[in-house]
């Protein structure tokens, strides 16, 4: 069968529409053949984002953005998605601008809600979010720094200012000659360390020896100490209190006039007679020494006793006086 002229054309024309078609939704990075589902996210600032930019879910490209227009009523950015996966994703999801590297263009992340049963439909929109890049990150927490480095350099500034309207020429002359001083003080202090260090080693051998006599004498403290803990030292403070106790208490009694001591100590009447007593048995004493034939008289022929005479002068009593003579006589 021959095919005419005409028919060849309108194949080789039809081809090459169909040709053309292809390799334009080729360049737009369409899929002729493939399903896919339209959705719509909003946003404040797209910056970074372009048409053609991959649609990812977990990192895997599951679609692109198809376009992105300015919303007449709020002014807003409306970006068109399209998805060509059947993974199923939930009515509630989010879509997130971010940048995955310090090269490249930004994309555009799906989070799904896998909490939500519910599937999103074509055409319908999805919450949006704009996650900041790194440099967008670092520029944010780089503001606030630069900030306060201006307003310290600010206060700074005004600080030295001050200084020098405070310092006159008589005061930096001053300070000049302080800082001068103190160098001087300084190479000083070094010279004295110096000298310092030389007698430290002229007599190491010296502070050895004073460092091991105090080791030694550490020791013999320690072996004291040892012993000490070792003594039950407890108990014999126990016995110490005890032993105070009742010598308080003996004290106490003497105080208050109790017992034999105590009223030799507080009984005035008692002490009298004591007194008087000693002092008759003295007397006594001195007249039986005196004469002692008053009180042994052994007489063969009957002798009378000889009358009572008191002694002129003695030695350990000076006579005593008539009441006195009469007691002892009695």
């Amino acid at each position: 069968m021959k095919i005419s002229r005409e028919i060849k054309t309108a194949i080789l024309v039809i081809a090459s529409i169909l040709l053309f078609i292809w390799g334009y939704s080729f360049l737009k990075a369409r899929d002729l053949f493939a399903t896919y589902k339209t959705f719509y996210v909003e946003y404040d600032n797209v910056e970074g984002l372009v048409k053609s930019a991959p649609v990812t879910l977990n990192g895997l490209a599951i679609g692109k953005v198809n376009n992105i227009v300015i919303n007449p009523t709020s002014g807003k950015l409306m970006v068109e998605l399209q998805i060509t996966t059947d993974f199923p994703i939930s009515s509630t999801s989010v879509a997130t601008i971010y940048e995955p590297g310090l090269i490249g263009g930004k994309q555009i992340a799906i989070e799904p809600d896998f909490n939500n049963k519910t599937l999103a439909v074509d055409g319908q929109n999805f919450k949006g979010n704009v996650k900041l890049s790194l440099t967008s990150s670092i520029q944010e927490k780089l503001v606030p720094l630069q900030e306060k480095f201006d307003k310290v350099m600010v206060e700074v500034d005004q600080l030295l200012t001050g200084v020098n309207n405070i310092l006159d020429k008589k005061s930096q002359e001053n300070l000049k000659t302080s800082l001068s001083e103190l160098s001087q003080t300084m190479v000083e202090l070094h010279a004295t360390s110096a000298s310092a260090s030389s007698i430290l080693n002229d007599n190491k051998a010296d502070l050895k020896g004073v460092i091991t006599n105090f080791k030694k004498v550490s020791t013999d403290f320690a072996k004291i100490s040892d012993s000490l803990n070792k003594a039950d030292l407890s108990k014999t403070v126990k016995s110490l209190n005890k032993i105070l106790a009742k010598v308080d208490g003996l004290m106490l009694d003497l105080q208050a006039g109790k017992g034999t001591a105590g009223k030799l100590l507080k009984d005035e009447a008692l002490y009298n007679n004591l007194k008087a007593t000693t002092k008759e048995m003295e007397l006594l004493l001195q007249d039986v020494r005196l004469y002692p034939t008053r009180y042994i008289n052994v007489s063969v022929f009957g002798k009378k006793n000889k009358p009572y005479v008191s002694p002129v002068k003695d030695s350990v009593y000076v006579g005593p006086s008539k009441s006195s003579i009469s007691k002892v006589k009695n």
